[in-house]
């Protein structure tokens, strides 16, 4: 897999970019949890007030205040009393009305204590020294608090005093106590807040912080509504960027992923296209056809998901744990760790099951396209033969065969997500049991809750998406394994290095020489060819025939190193054909294959194909050499008419024709027609020699055969049999001396007609 991501380098940058967004996109969702907490905890629980110190008090709550603190001065110390707020100066006039009092009521406020510039460290250490004394002020602020102790004071008291007692406040009558006598009062008030969770202080601290504002003409409602305001408008603002990074991390990974399908659909297809005839027999077209498409698609479709999981899926799974574990209360921590076994078992289980069955799923769907890809060129043949039973049940087994095993990859992959799902499920009623008992003990604020359900939330979903990426990773590993093989494939038929590279020599040109050459196929156990010996001369049209299977075609497929030669040299241009750059050597070579192939386009793109920038009369010419001008006249649109792949709209005669012209009009130093002219009649056959006749005075023609006809004039004739030379000469002088020729030639020609 990682040979093949090393093609992602040609994207560098964008690669940077996405890692970079991925970053930022999981830094920004991190954080959305800790403003959901932020604006139930302080925006609605606590009224907007974030810590419990109390930044504007009255004179008179403040004296109250300090009845519960030990050190008064230190308290003071970060306080400055305002006696009248419309003879302050403007700083504190302008702290004062932007933040707690109306303009109007401004006029109405004296004697307050403000709080002074002091940093956010100085204010948590304020805080706790506030809290006690806050929730002590809280508690004889509180009417109901304050006559229970009330009635505890009468019960000690003389009756005298019951009276006034009964007509004073709690606040004034612990003011006017002996300190002795006041703090055994309050004594038991504080062993109580002592043993009171951290959590549930700070929430009465921060209530009795409110009740405060309200003593001193603050509009509460407005410090929450602004608070909600502001930390909302915040959290839309880092919700707004991460979907922004969220929308070009899925533009920059569709971008990567398109321009790395499109680079390794070219690696492969640049690297099929060097391949000789032996590494094509390796992987079959269909094969080849599924590595460029298929496989291709499945590596695709992974680099689209796979920065998401290598990057963003860790920072939120490992981040999202280290805030459950750091920013809010951790007692639930091992919900994510039952939740995270949970999903590893399911996701492990179904990878053993379903791993071996993904190399199996690329296997079948090459046999699919093989056997449909077979079936479907030859439908005339089966047809003819009312085979199409036969084949129909073919393909239905090849089809069933991979409809089975995508059923069964299908099925275990779409268990995944209902037993995720319900992992899932489990896991936010356990979040949500637990949670509530602690919200109700005091233990937990209902804000740090949803934000732990939100944590877990994330932490569960970046495990999802390994888990969808380790599904979606086997089946990709097949495809870039199979597209490796390809890549890594390394030509049987190379150029030569540049220092070993010869030149053609320009007095032998056009000179074919075949010395002592043996051919066998790949992994074949005899030779094909043995010993061939003979040279075909500029100038001269030479003839090769023998019955099926001696040799013919394969002795002019090592002409243009299609395959070389297993032993002995073959010479063009005096050259050893391994010894010169493949595209030189066919630049010189005209071929018209036995199977006359054609391809979509039109029959001038067809004709020009060695040469777009070919000129008109030279393309005419060579359709009149080829014969095809009378049909190509006949159509409506001339050298513009439509033709589909393969030439399978014009007739086999007609194809054979515009691939002779192809060949012609290329104007090359050596010939080559391999049984070209078998699909032609007598009479068209006849008039194309003679027109060939004209054009190759200076070239040499190399024309393999199966009719006697075809060759009778030729000014050589290699004779083969069973791979072997078993004759060489003119027609006559064979027919004199060579039994294999004579045999070949009577079974096709009377003796008078061969005379």
């Amino acid at each position: 897999m990682l040979k093949v991501l090393k093609y992602l380098k040609k994207t560098w940058v964008a690669v940077v970019c996405i890692i970079i967004l991925l970053c930022i996109q999981a830094t920004t969702d991190l954080n959305l949890p800790d403003y959901t907490s932020k604006i139930v905890n302080t925006g609605i629980q606590s009224g907007g007030i974030e810590i419990a110190v109390p930044e504007i008090i009255s004179q008179q709550d403040m004296e109250t205040l300090l009845l519960f603190v030990e050190d008064k001065d230190e308290i003071l110390s970060n306080y400055s009393l305002i006696e009248n707020a419309n003879n302050v100066d403007a700083k504190y006039q302008e702290k004062l009305l932007n933040k707690y009092i109306e303009k109007n009521d401004l006029a109405n406020t004296e004697n307050i204590y403000l709080i002074k510039d002091i940093t956010n460290e100085q204010k948590k250490e304020l805080a706790k020294k506030l809290v006690n004394p806050l929730m002590e002020f809280s508690s004889i602020s509180n009417e109901e608090t304050a006559n229970q102790i009330k009635g505890q004071m009468l019960a000690n008291v003389p009756e005298q005093q019951k009276a006034v007692i009964q007509n004073e406040s709690l606040t004034n009558i612990i003011k006017n106590m002996p300190e002795e006598q006041r703090d055994q009062l309050l004594s038991e008030a504080t062993k109580q807040i002592e043993n009171m969770e951290d959590s549930i202080k700070e929430q009465a601290a921060v209530m009795a912080v409110k009740e405060l504002y309200k003593d001193a003409n603050i509009n509460t409602d407005t410090i929450q509504n602004n608070y909600i305001l502001i930390t909302g408008l915040q959290m839309l603002g880092v919700a707004f960027i991460s979907m922004i990074s969220a929308v070009s991390i899925m533009f920059l990974s569709s971008r990567v992923a398109a321009r790395l399908g499109k680079t390794l659909r070219e690696k492969v297809f640049t690297k099929v296209l060097s391949f000789s005839n032996k590494e094509l027999s390796e992987f079959s077209t269909a094969s080849l056809i599924t590595r460029s498409t298929n496989d291709i698609q499945q590596i695709q479709q992974l680099i689209t998901m796979l920065f998401r999981v290598v990057v963003y899926a860790p920072i939120i799974g490992f981040g999202g744990l280290l805030k459950v574990l750091t920013g809010t209360d951790n007692s639930m921590a091992w919900i994510i760790g039952v939740a995270i076994v949970a999903i590893l078992l399911i996701v492990i289980t179904l990878f053993v099951v379903a791993m071996p069955k993904f190399r199996k799923l690329q296997d079948l769907t090459d046999k699919l396209n093989g056997v449909s890809r077979e079936i479907l060129t030859g439908i005339p043949v089966i047809r003819a033969f009312n085979t199409q039973k036969k084949e129909e049940k073919r393909f239905d087994k090849a089809n069933t065969d991979l409809m089975k095993t995508n059923i069964f990859v299908n099925r275990a992959m779409s268990m995944m997500m209902p037993m995720l799902m319900f992992v899932m499920n489990s896991i936010m009623i356990l979040v949500i049991w637990f949670g509530g008992h602690n919200v109700e003990q005091g233990l937990m604020q209902v804000g740090d809750m949803m934000a732990f359900i939100q944590y877990l939330m994330q932490i569960v979903m970046a495990f999802l998406m390994i888990s969808i990426i380790s599904i979606m990773l086997p089946r990709a590993s097949v495809s870039a394994n199979r597209i490796n093989e390809v890549l890594e494939t390394e030509p049987d038929i190379k150029d030569p290095i540049d220092s070993e590279t010869k030149s053609f020599d320009q007095s032998k040109k056009g000179l074919v020489e075949f010395k002592n050459v043996c051919f066998r196929y790949p992994d074949a156990d005899t030779e094909i060819l043995e010993d061939i010996n003979f040279t075909a001369k500029p100038g001269q049209t030479t003839a090769i025939i023998g019955s099926t299977g001696s040799g013919k075609s394969t002795i002019v497929n090592l002409i243009p190193r299609f395959y070389d030669v297993t032993e002995g040299e073959l010479l063009i241009d005096g050259v050893n054909v391994k010894n010169v750059k493949q595209k030189d050597l066919r630049k010189i070579i005209g071929l018209a294959p036995q199977k006359g192939l054609l391809f979509s386009g039109t029959i001038e793109t067809n004709i020009k194909y060695s040469d777009e920038e070919m000129s008109d009369e030279r393309m005419t010419k060579a359709a009149q050499i080829a014969q095809a001008t009378e049909f190509i006249e006949t159509k409506e649109k001339k050298y513009q008419d439509e033709i589909s792949q393969g030439g399978t709209n014009v007739s086999g005669g007609q194809r054979q024709r515009i691939s002779i012209a192809r060949a012609i009009a290329k104007d090359p130093e050596i010939f080559i027609f391999d049984d070209t002219f078998s699909a032609l009649d007598l009479k068209t056959d006849s008039k194309l020699r003679e027109e060939l006749s004209k054009i190759t005075k200076d070239k040499t023609v190399i024309i393999v055969a199966q009719r006697i006809s075809t060759i009778l004039n030729a000014d050589q004739i290699v004779v083969l049999e069973e791979g072997k030379v078993v004759g060489i000469g003119t027609h006559k002088e064979l027919m004199e001396n060579n039994e294999t020729y004579r045999q070949i030639a009577l079974s096709q020609m009377s003796e008078d007609e061969l005379k």
